[in-house]
């Protein structure tokens, strides 16, 4: 079936053009998409050719990753179902992730389209109650959930997360509502400003922020969740961490050439540290995170910055990529949302 999508051609290169997706079939879900949420720190990487699957970074030899239809994250109404789905009706609100299509450097990598194939393991049905556009970033979302549900912490406890982008917002908000003294690390004023109502925060600089924050807390840090990439901020924070606390990877690390794991590890050994390697989604977080939001103990909208037609995608991914102006939660309207 012809569908609309939103393809890298080529590295910083961004089309809104029409593609092909296979016939659905019986276990399949056709999503009329209303909305789809970018994810700026994935999505940016592989439209400058930096992967070339999930979180596996594109090296010298590799085939390039395009074409591809960027995303992994919209909302919609259902508007067909296959004769073995029984559990949704056309009509239904929905979240989806990824979607079938056909052409692709990578088939199953795909979100910014619509109509949308979906087998039924990929499609949540929305609660009522809340404006859908809350839900269309859920699987990033649940990604900084993920980062503040792993780690062990108690209530008072110092949390510091490093980088405040969507991962480290919905990280610091979900160990704010778990009760942490959360500490938020950024570059960004604008951003900061929008975690002040959950907790602290401090700028970074070369040292992550270390200093600011060990005059802020005083004290021991039980978990520092790092999601922007940088290994040297572990190694900048171990020395505050209380033993037997514990750090959170949700960034994408470049490849750097081979890496001797006992000697990485071992300063960290000493001090009895855990790690939580987070990265992914499944079907039980996506629905705790969904009813998270639900209940108004995760907050999106506040994060959204930028709304643009979809055929207006190139636009939006040049906003991103310069950040002329400030920029954080950015969604695609298309057509079916009357945008």
């Amino acid at each position: 079936m012809r569908a609309h999508a939103v393809v890298f051609t080529g590295p910083n290169r961004v089309s809104f053009q029409a593609i092909d997706c296979p016939e659905p079939g019986p276990r399949d879900v056709v999503v009329d998409v209303h909305h789809s949420w970018i994810s700026n720190g994935t999505e940016g990487s592989f439209l400058r050719g930096e992967r070339v699957s999930g979180d596996e970074a594109w090296r010298p030899g590799d085939p390039m990753p395009f074409p591809m239809v960027a995303g992994y994250q919209k909302v919609g109404r259902v508007w067909r179902v296959g004769e073995a789905v029984n559990d949704l009706a056309p009509g239904d609100w929905v979240f989806a992730s990824m979607s079938k299509v056909c052409g692709m450097f990578d088939n199953r990598f795909a979100g910014h389209v619509s109509p949308s194939v979906c087998e039924r393991g990929a499609v949540l049905k929305l609660p009522p109650g809340r404006d859908p556009l809350a839900y269309s970033g859920l699987v990033l979302t649940q990604v900084g959930y993920n980062c503040g549900m792993r780690p062990a912490v108690a209530a008072g406890e110092i949390a510091v997360v490093i980088g405040d982008g969507l991962v480290g917002q919905w990280a610091a908000q979900t160990l704010a509502q778990r009760g942490a003294r959360v500490v938020l690390v950024g570059r960004h004023e604008d951003r900061l400003a929008r975690f002040r109502r959950y907790g602290h925060t401090v700028p970074g600089g070369n040292d992550f922020g270390f200093a600011a924050v060990q005059a802020l807390v005083g004290g021991p840090v039980q978990v520092v969740v790092e999601t922007v990439g940088q290994a040297a901020a572990l190694h900048t924070y171990r020395p505050a961490i209380a033993r037997g606390g514990q750090m959170v990877i949700a960034g994408f690390y470049r490849p750097s050439g081979e890496v001797n794991l006992q000697t990485s590890l071992q300063a960290f050994r000493n001090h009895e540290l855990s790690f939580h390697l987070v990265s992914g989604a499944t079907a039980a977080r996506l629905e705790g995170t969904l009813q998270w939001i639900a209940a108004g103990k995760l907050n999106t909208l506040d994060l959204l910055t930028h709304r643009f037609p979809v055929a207006r995608a190139a636009e939006a991914w040049a906003l991103i990529e310069s950040k002329r102006e400030p920029v954080l939660g950015v969604v695609l309207d298309w057509p079916a949302a009357g945008g």
